[in-house]
């Protein structure tokens, strides 16, 4: 049998909202609305929080009183009905965000908001989990609109995941690092576990197809191959088990985590089905403000730049960290996407054209440290463009 409460109440609207959630899964709900003078904003807003992830939708008229409902379904499902029951729980669960869902908003007296691509049960929102246990996470589409809640201040900070050791770096989200001005905070590094997700009854031999993120599929090649089944490719590993989750789907599997299994009531048939035993994924957590450098504690620095054309160029402009004992901890290159080719006048062979390359470099050393910045200072001679990116732990 299912219990449903609803709650309703009225709010004026007014511009530049902050938004603040409290104890929805209790019978007595409540629901606070405050608003930020100094923001601006060009869309007016409502929102409501579901447990720690919050979503939020957009109103017509601002300016005119609204009408909030809340509706929450404490289910009981029967026995032997076990669609009917998870459809039920996946009535309460927030869909991420848009990017005309962001709105200006922050509540000082809230628990930190993480923001994060993909659905509750994600990698990503365990990485943001494992980093701040007792935080609110903020569900999103992609990467960009996770950014954008951070620069909105619909969320305190972003995770985004950088690289892994299958799979190596994941370029695009590099390029975030140029695109928002956002500061490297913190890091996590958090082992993987691919799991094969199914609804209950259902066999391993009863799947005939296996949805998840492309990656995923790619990383779990050779347990698919034996399983002989068809693969899918879908935005979101917790999205799949969520696809499964909501249509009743009896011949389909997911690959996602084990917390994914438990929002979408699935059961898990297999674990760490991936072709490395042992994948460590490395995530980034950056925030709209820098932290500020202690000195007992180690620091990495994020930069990048290019470099002048010459012989031995790159070999100068590591030396440069070299020379003032600075560990480089990562050095990453890649082809500028909106300037791939570099002319280059060759007194014998004439006029040639080369990839034109962007260099990202992490080393171990904080900016307050003198070291640091003669290091900067030096590397200046050989490039003709540097950035320093963010600065974390």
């Amino acid at each position: 049998m299912a219990v449903t409460n609803t709650t309703s109440l009225v709010v004026a609207g007014l511009p530049g909202s902050q938004l603040g959630c409290h104890n929805l899964r209790n019978r007595q709900h409540s629901l606070t609305l405050s608003w930020e003078k100094h923001l601006k904003c060009a869309h007016k807003w409502g929102g409501m929080c579901v447990g720690r992830t919050t979503r939020i939708w957009g109103v017509e008229n601002p300016w005119k009183p609204m009408k909030v409902v809340m509706q929450v379904v404490d289910h009981h499902p029967m026995d032997g009905d076990v669609s009917r029951g998870v459809h039920k729980d996946l009535v309460a669960l927030p869909k991420p965000l848009t990017i005309s869902d962001i709105v200006a908003a922050s509540d000082a007296d809230a628990k930190v908001r993480i923001s994060y691509k993909g659905m509750p049960g994600s990698y990503s929102e365990d990485a943001a989990l494992k980093a701040y246990p007792n935080c609110e996470t903020v569900s999103c589409n992609d990467f960009e609109e996770a950014f954008k809640a951070v620069e909105l201040w619909l969320a305190d900070k972003v995770i985004l995941p950088i690289e892994n050791t299958s799979g190596g770096s994941l370029h695009r989200n590099y390029d975030l690092l140029l695109r928002h001005r956002l500061h490297i905070v913190g890091e996590v590094q958090m082992s993987t576990n691919l799991s094969l997700l199914a609804l209950p009854g259902v066999r391993t031999e009863y799947l005939k197809r296996v949805l998840s993120h492309s990656q995923a599929l790619e990383l779990s090649d050779d347990f698919l191959t034996k399983l002989g089944v068809a693969r899918e490719n879908v935005d979101d590993t917790a999205g799949a088990a969520q696809i499964i989750a909501s249509n009743g789907l009896h011949d389909a599997g997911a690959i996602a985590s084990i917390r994914a299994a438990e929002i979408y009531g699935l059961n898990v048939l297999a674990e760490r089905i991936q072709d490395d035993y042992e994948i460590i994924s490395r995530y980034l957590v950056l925030a709209r403000d820098p932290i500020i450098p202690k000195a007992d504690k180690p620091f990495k620095t994020s930069i990048v730049f290019t470099l002048n054309e010459g012989p031995g160029v790159l070999f100068k402009a590591l030396a440069v960290f070299a020379l003032r004992d600075i560990n480089l901890s990562k050095i990453e290159s890649r082809p500028q996407r909106n300037r791939p080719l570099r002319v280059v006048d060759d007194s014998n062979t004439g006029t040639a054209k080369y990839f034109d390359y962007l260099f990202y470099i992490d080393f171990e050393a904080s900016m307050t440290e003198p070291r640091a910045q003669t290091a900067l200072a030096h590397l200046q001679k050989y490039t003709s463009k540097i950035v320093v990116c963010k600065i974390g732990h």
